[in-house]
């Protein structure tokens, strides 16, 4: 078996809903993102094998196969293929599993793992919505729902439940939340985004133009105070939008290849992938599955949590993190160093790639060796991660 290189990591900054991203058509952002990829190595875009893409609201803008439409988007040839993944908030982390899986075979020498998530032009949930709406069912099978009766299957709900059971008060999730918005503002004054971010060209409400380098979801001035007043989701609860994940459009995309594929292009690896995974646990807390997925790959690659430097696990709640450094004994002075979706932005199938972008990238600006990802994922799942700065 070959190993798997990650020789280009990017993202474009996040976009808050209805703002600075909202005027891109998602395969015209997620093109743009492979331009930007392929500039980073200087590839001949006929070495590209396959592009493998994340996208959760496959409708709309996003349907009929996102990942080819944005090959057709980029300046890809056309006889470039691509196929799309919906694996919920981990798609575009699975997509680099199946990417690194293409090459390590050698089935194909180089691929490109990629995400993208227009939440602004394919509203979360438009999916279900609008097919429920017109008459054509619901996702729910009669047999699922024989076998969780009475469930209704909630992210929302699955975040108090995980809150609850790991005794998560409404104050710590408070402070959690205000910590990663000032991560989030120190690492973008201290320019820790600008090597990973390709910016986007896009047209303000008053006409100009602008190129977008910033996550636009930031709170700079982020205080406890602002933060605790936030009304709860649901009365009784401890979840507010808050120490939620923002709504978040964006694209993000890492280029993988075997050593093969690094000769052809000439380039020089960032990372290896040393071990991945994937899981499925409760589908009713959901959220809760990052935690044994994590303990599980561990010890699949025969490390303990102290040997990794750099831990990235989606802020998709404020009590997911939370919880995982309580079940593991994680470090939290290693977790989510430069902020997560709480104040990033959380543009579901593009998140995969976009925080192991962040986390190469800080693996390198901290002269870590490795670091590890994982995500909580609808339905139950999550994929973990681990790669070898190189």
């Amino acid at each position: 078996m070959q190993d798997a290189f990650i020789v280009a990591a990017a993202r474009t900054p996040g976009g808050r809903k209805g703002g600075k991203l909202a005027g891109w058509h998602p395969a015209d952002l997620a093109g743009h993102l492979i331009d930007g990829l392929l500039n980073r190595v200087d590839a001949d875009p006929e070495i590209i094998d396959d592009v493998i893409m994340g996208c959760v609201g496959q409708a709309g803008e996003q349907a009929l196969n996102i990942a080819r439409r944005a090959v057709l988007a980029s300046r890809l040839p056309e006889s470039v293929p691509g196929v799309s993944v919906d694996r919920q908030c981990g798609s575009s982390q699975q997509a680099l599993h199946f990417a690194a899986q293409a090459v390590m075979s050698g089935v194909m020498d180089v691929v490109i793992a990629a995400g993208v998530e227009s939440m602004t032009r394919v509203p979360m949930g438009l999916t279900t919505a609008l097919p429920e709406k017109s008459g054509f069912g619901s996702p729910d099978s009669p047999r699922m729902s024989a076998r969780y009766p009475g469930v209704e299957f909630s992210q929302f709900t699955g975040a108090e439940m995980l809150a609850e059971k790991y005794q998560l008060s409404r104050s710590q999730l408070d402070a959690f939340a205000l910590e990663s918005h000032r991560k989030a503002a120190a690492a973008t004054r201290a320019g820790a985004f600008e090597s990973e971010i390709v910016p986007v060209d896009v047209t303000l409400p008053d006409g100009t133009r602008q190129s977008h380098r910033t996550d636009e979801g930031i709170r700079f001035d982020a205080s406890l105070e602002a933060i605790s007043a936030v009304k709860l989701i649901h009365e009784g609860g401890r979840i507010t939008a808050a120490t939620s994940s923002q709504i978040c459009d964006g694209a993000a995309g890492l280029i993988v290849a075997n050593a093969k594929g690094v000769r052809a292009m000439d380039a020089k690896p960032l990372a290896r992938i040393h071990h991945m995974s994937v899981l499925g646990h409760d589908p009713v807390i959901m959220l809760e599955a990052p935690l044994p997925a994590t303990i599980s790959a561990l010890k699949r690659a025969a490390m303990r949590i102290d040997d990794i430097h750099l831990y990235e696990v989606n802020e998709a709640f404020a009590p997911v993190p939370l919880a995982w450094l309580q079940a593991t004994h994680a470090d939290p002075q290693k977790l989510n160093v430069n902020g997560g979706a709480v104040a990033l932005g959380h543009p579901l199938g593009a998140s995969g790639a976009k925080l192991m972008t962040t986390l190469i990238h800080a693996l390198h600006a901290r002269n870590k060796r490795y670091g590890l990802q994982t995500m909580c994922e609808g339905g139950g799942l999550a994929n973990v991660t681990i790669v070898e700065r190189l």
